[in-house]
């Protein structure tokens, strides 16, 4: 629950399963005095699209609910991002940018009335977005986006993002989903991770490879996901691999470019530590193999230097990461978000056909931590960005030839780091302000620009 009464509404298709063998696995091995598991099932709402602590219109409840007991449920949302770079960076200046969300869900057994629709459910997105990327325009950087929703599709008054179908079998305990769907909204996620505008809604690592969809770019393909233990989820899945900049409209499903498939598979822990104060973890092992072929990073290697480099074959991309959240106070109520957390995590790609071949992050999400403001909640992370060697070498080959390095590139690129604070403060159920803080190390993953300083306000309100 929420501090204003209202019911967290889980983001689908990552609701509660019920477990197919009623024990645990990995937590078998705490203290029993420390499993919480032991004593009941405290599978819980973590995965929600806002926090906004209710609605702005709750005189829309009850029509809301004639119309989720007949079958059909929404979510309006707005989020605005207004981020300045003051200070580094190629110059000083400011930035807007907002995204306006519908969440659709319709109840096909509830609608049509049809005993062989029982169970199915089709879930849509669509967005409208506009505004301006402040990376771009002042930061000087092109590869990490540090305000959230000005991507890949640009300004568009109606993006469609996923639209899919879901249906759980035996008794809730294997889940499907089909259609057009986002991977990171499946895989390599959770609201924590949300909270903040750099890794939303994955860690840059897996977010910035193609193959890897990230939100509002959806592909067609499908999950499933059983929960062979209280305490154990997996996920696998198969999707359609392309370009992350095709199809901006998200309509023009033809004009899409297809270069493989997509592999993902993730297996999460769940344990619930101490039995009084039963505080939540995530522990997430995820893999992705991605059939498509690339290109080896070096690019073209100047004529004199092609000898040293010899023959560069084409690879297929792999992406292993490790992504984990720990409640280290509980605060505010019994949901998986009332409560401090612990953030950390690894991602690795394959180093010749990915521009970031390593990522590693750390930080906290902390709610309550002002006297008197129970529901305001800190966030700090710090992010590491290894750039490819392969990338790197081929730039300096370049730059040694006297030829072009590529766009925006005016060193042979290295590394990057990103600080980022947040504070988000609900103003009145449906609409939170959180203003945010952001220093960028080597903007363009160079030392030839300034790092950059940056502040700004995000947004936060439903309908």
């Amino acid at each position: 629950m929420t501090p204003h009464g209202q019911k967290i509404q889980p983001i689908a298709p990552l609701g509660p399963l019920n477990a197919l063998f009623d024990t645990e696995s990995i937590s078998a091995l705490l203290n029993r005095s420390d499993d919480a598991l032991r004593e009941s099932d405290l599978a819980a709402g973590y995965y929600v699209p806002a926090q906004t602590f209710g609605n702005l219109v709750p005189q829309l409840k009850q029509p809301r609910k004639w119309l989720n007991d007949r079958g059909f449920s929404f979510q309006l949302s707005y989020k605005g991002e207004g981020i300045a770079n003051i200070g580094g960076g190629i110059r000083r200046g400011m930035d807007y940018a907002h995204e306006v969300t519908l969440v659709t869900r319709f109840d096909l057994g509830r609608l049509t009335h049809a005993d062989w629709l029982e169970g199915w459910f089709l879930h849509g997105v669509l967005v409208e977005r506009a505004g301006n990327q402040v990376s771009h325009d002042y930061v000087g950087e092109r590869r990490i986006l540090l305000s959230e929703v000005y991507s890949l599709s640009g300004s568009v008054a109606a993006h469609l993002a996923d639209i899919y179908l879901e249906k759980s079998f035996f008794r809730n305990r294997v889940n499907i989903n089909v259609g057009r769907l986002t991977l990171t909204h499946t895989y390599a996620t959770s609201v924590l991770l949300c909270t903040f505008i750099i890794q939303c809604s994955a860690p840059v690592g897996v977010k910035s490879q193609s193959g890897w969809s990230v939100y509002p770019k959806a592909t067609w393909g499908g999950t499933i996901r059983i929960r062979p233990t209280r305490d154990l989820t997996l996920r696998t899945g198969v999707y359609a691999s392309g370009v992350l900049t095709d199809n901006p409209s998200g309509w023009a499903w033809g004009a899409e470019h297809q270069t493989g498939v997509m592999l993902p598979i993730e297996l999460t822990w769940e344990p619930f530590f101490g039995r009084v104060s039963k505080l939540p973890g995530h522990y997430k092992l995820g893999f992705g193999h991605d059939t498509s072929s690339y290109d080896n990073l070096i690019g073209t290697v100047p004529a004199q230097y092609k000898a040293d480099v010899g023959h560069l074959s084409r690879e297929a991309r792999d992406t292993f990461y490790f992504e984990a959240d720990q409640m280290i106070y509980r605060s505010g109520g019994e949901h998986q978000m009332a409560g401090g957390y612990l953030l950390a995590g690894y991602i690795h790609n394959t180093p010749n056909v990915s521009v970031f071949s390593d990522q590693v992050y750390v930080g906290m999400s902390l709610l309550g931590i002002i006297p008197h403001r129970p529901f305001d909640r800190f966030g700090f992370m710090y992010s590491y960005y290894q750039v490819s060697s392969a990338l790197r070498r081929g730039q300096r080959l370049r730059q040694m030839a006297g030829m072009s390095m590529g766009a925006f590139v005016n060193d042979p690129q290295t590394h990057s780091e990103t600080l980022e604070a947040y504070y988000g403060i609900p103003v009145i159920p449906g609409l939170i302000f959180q203003p945010v803080f952001e220093y960028m190390m080597h903007p363009g993953q160079t030392k030839k620009i300034p790092n950059a300083t940056l502040a700004g306000l995000k947004i936060l309100a439903s309908l």
